[in-house]
């Protein structure tokens, strides 16, 4: 098959490599489409070497391992490949454990379904298991105001969705060149607005302070920062509760800015394959179920809504050229092209697929 490798740059090669084969918690998926992420061209900067970046993966079930139940060769999925391990979405065929998979309805295309995998969780884990806020099943019954920074990118689009799931209102969405796009998720009507970061930090900082005074609020004590550098969390500080709370996106940062009294905290989609730490207080309490459980549920979840409606993937883009398309894909996304938009891929329009 073929497969994609990705370096710093970034610089991209597509090798052949054997059809991957699942333990007996994954599955094996023949890729139709894969989605893109910008962490597909920070991580090699960040750690060098060269690897299959793709996480995002929309695709009919190929092989299951022994101890998979739900799913079955042929089955349409979608599913979030554990990073940093090899079989990923740069392929015909790529692996993802059974626990971040989840069916596709018949009405769902390829294409949305490979935009939702890695951002949706993302959004999930910050608004839920990172801030703590009302899930979509027992929503909120009282005004929650939040700001959500990078408004329009993948991640910051699906925190809005949920939010409105949750009945999470006032949004305070910070947001650029997609805040047409923003605008078409948020609620005017519930208080939510946008500011344009376009106008500048001071802008940025008073306009936030001015949608608060709109809507009668004196505060807000939750922050979901989907971008986390360029000044987002040092604007979000200036107007945060003091005794506040923010994720953040990107690791590796100690955001040393952000004071003192806010509580900061990382919202990294990894923890979706992580198991409880037989350290960490949890662990000690004699707690066994964890972050893993809740991506195995809000990956269910998204299928309902798939299918009822009430959810739906990010706008997307299909790339010319399938997997030769990637290295220019990842080159606009580190270059700040991208907007309101995901790079997804079409694998059978790469030159050679097939020749397993």
């Amino acid at each position: 098959m073929k497969e994609v490798l990705v370096a710093a740059g970034p610089k991209c090669e597509i090798i052949d490599s054997s059809v991957p084969k699942p333990n007996a918690d994954q599955i094996c998926i023949k890729v139709v489409f894969s989605g893109s992420n910008p962490k597909d061209w920070k991580r090699p900067e960040w750690s060098g070497g060269k690897t299959n970046q793709g996480d995002d993966i929309a695709g009919f079930v190929h092989s299951v391992g022994d101890n998979i139940t739900e799913f079955r060769p042929g089955d349409r999925v979608a599913a979030f490949h554990e990073m940093m391990t090899p079989h990923g979405s740069y392929a015909e065929y790529a692996i993802a454990p059974g626990h971040t998979t989840f069916h596709l309805p018949k009405k769902t295309s390829f294409e949305e379904a490979a935009t939702i995998p890695l951002a949706g969780m993302t959004a999930a884990i910050g608004l839920y298991l990172r801030l703590g806020l009302p899930e979509p099943w027992r929503p909120a019954l009282s005004p929650i105001p939040i700001i959500i920074y990078g408004g329009s990118s993948a991640v910051g689009s699906f925190a809005i969705k949920l939010a409105q799931l949750s009945n999470i209102h006032p949004i305070i969405a910070v947001a650029g060149n997609g805040e047409k796009h923003v605008e078409s998720l948020i609620s005017r009507n519930k208080g939510d607005t946008i500011v344009d970061y376009r106008k500048g930090d001071g802008a940025v900082v008073q306009g936030i302070k001015d949608a608060l005074k709109t809507t009668g609020h004196g505060k807000v004590e939750y922050a979901f920062d989907a971008t986390s550098e360029k000044n987002s969390y040092v604007n979000i500080s200036k107007v945060l509760d003091p005794h506040g709370t923010i994720t953040l996106v990107l690791p590796g940062k100690d955001y040393e800015e952000i004071p003192k009294s806010i509580t900061k905290i990382v919202s990294t989609v990894g923890a979706s394959h992580m198991d409880v730490d037989p350290e960490s207080p949890q662990g000690k309490a004699g707690i066994i179920t964890g972050s893993k459980e809740f991506a195995y549920t809000f990956f269910r979840f998204f299928t309902r809504g798939l299918q009822q409606g009430y959810f739906s993937g990010h706008p997307y883009e299909v790339v010319p050229g399938g997997l030769a398309g990637v290295e220019e894909a990842l080159r606009n996304l580190k270059e700040g092209k991208a907007s309101a938009v995901k790079y997804v891929f079409r694998i059978s329009d790469t030159e050679g697929v097939g020749k397993d």
